[in-house]
């Protein structure tokens, strides 16, 4: 599998995992919500459709007008398919999102992975975010050597691009570093503070459920308090 056909199948399965679409409603997401995807056409996307058929993780649905008739019975046109995540292609998706190894971090691949964060485990996060500035770092002082290497023997427009293209670099390093850092203070504030843990388990504290008369936590099964 390519890089280019393994973050499609990411994708696809991602945006499946939200809601079943049609084949022209999927690729339309791609190319809108999904930046690499811009220039990307069906006779891409089908293959990618029915490889991931046939390996279980996806279903398709022919798709039903009113009382399960088919569309194409109504309108006298084809009718469209659905496709459909499975249990298997959602735990397939799944691993996929844990996998935070130097792919994600690559410029086609994280632009794809950063848009299913929502998704992804904070951990997971953390660790894509940290490699691709990391990558990114390295970039840019490659390019700040070659710059002054070079500086003398290149014209103004050429020297003024190499400029741009390292102002770039270093905005992505500086928007990577305000994630980072909201990802590391959301961490902190939900992380447990073992001593009010221990004063709390010692005191009897419930952790803000109620209780019922005699001490007793209610049932959760109990679906009559209200």
């Amino acid at each position: 599998m390519t890089r280019r056909s393994g973050i499609l199948e990411f994708a696809v399965l991602g945006l499946l995992r939200e809601s079943p679409m049609h084949g022209y409603e999927l690729r339309k997401r791609l190319n809108t919500s999904l930046g690499v995807f811009r220039a990307f056409s069906y006779g891409t996307l089908y293959p990618c459709l029915k490889a991931l058929v046939a390996n279980g993780w996806l279903t398709e649905e022919t798709d039903s007008g009113p009382e399960g008739v088919p569309a194409a019975a109504l309108t006298g046109r084809r009718a469209k398919i659905v496709y459909r995540l499975t249990a298997a292609g959602k735990e397939h998706f799944e691993e996929l999102l844990a996998h935070s190894g130097p792919d994600a971090w690559e410029d086609e691949h994280f632009g794809v992975r950063f848009a299913f964060f929502g998704q992804t485990s904070r951990d997971v996060r953390m660790r894509v975010l940290e490699g691709r500035r990391s990558r990114l770092e390295e970039r840019l002082e490659k390019m700040r050597t070659s710059l002054a290497r070079s500086r003398e023997r290149l014209d103004d427009y050429t020297l003024e691009l190499q400029r741009h293209g390292m102002e770039s670099v270093e905005r992505e390093v500086r928007w990577l570093n305000g994630l980072i850092e909201s990802e590391r203070a959301g961490r902190d504030q939900h992380a447990p503070d073992p001593a009010a843990q221990h004063k709390k388990n010692q005191s009897g504290d419930t952790g803000g459920l109620p209780r019922h008369r005699g001490g007793s936590r209610p049932d959760p099964s109990d679906d009559t308090t209200t």
